[in-house]
């Protein structure tokens, strides 16, 4: 076999002599962190030009990953912003599975969200900034209304899995969305990293005495 013979080795859908791009996909999958920059890099360019004038190639660009990457993380650019949905729904089910057998329902609920804090918590700059992007877009903020819909109804069904009824699952879930709604929104909205857990719990008292005046 001759130089030339061996130099036309097909390479990942290209000879030797042009295995540049193959070399970089190759080693692009075992880049380390590759998910949070892409994560990063799509945050800075949607604050920077808008959601809507980014592209998924100026993304990967940015975190110096290829489009292929991309894609083995996130369907699309806006899953970024919600691609942890699965995660909390997986965590909320567990949390409320796991709860003592004779918690109440508002009780379980307030583990459940609990368990969560870590996600957030961990990545206080980044949520905010993902915050920012969602507040300027009207198709994101709808997106953020679904998101919040299925976790309630994850909730609601791994209370009814513990035996709760409804109309008591459905309202637990309801309450516990809407105190870490609160307990997010002040959060989000302050650049000093505050307590989360804390935040959430003087959340669900203020809903526990505003019920209890009625």
């Amino acid at each position: 076999m001759s130089v030339n013979d061996i130099t036309s080795i097909v390479y990942n859908g290209s000879n030797v002599k042009n295995c540049h791009g193959g070399l970089v996909e190759i080693m692009s999958r075992w880049e380390p962190n590759a998910r949070n920059r892409l994560e990063q890099a799509a945050l800075d360019l949607y604050r920077e030009r808008g959601f809507e004038q980014t592209t998924v190639a100026e993304i990967a660009e940015r975190a110096g990953l290829t489009e292929r990457t991309f894609f083995r993380y996130f369907t699309d650019k806006r899953e970024v912003l919600f691609g942890d949905q699965t995660m909390l729904e997986e965590i909320y089910a567990s949390a409320i599975a796991n709860a003592p057998a004779p918690a109440a329902p508002i009780a379980t609920v307030a583990a459940a969200l609990e368990a969560v804090v870590p996600v957030f918590q961990e990545r206080h700059k980044l949520v905010r900034q993902r915050q920012a992007v969602v507040a300027a877009n009207p198709e994101l903020q709808e997106r953020e209304l679904l998101k919040g819909a299925l976790l309630t109804s994850a909730m609601a069904e791994a209370l009814r899995r513990r035996g709760v009824t409804d109309p008591a699952a459905s309202l637990a879930a309801e309450i516990g969305v809407i105190a870490f709604k609160m307990a997010y929104a002040h959060w989000v909205s302050t650049p000093d990293e505050q307590d989360l857990s804390q935040l959430i719990r003087e959340s669900l008292n203020q809903i526990r005495v505003m019920i209890a005046d009625q």
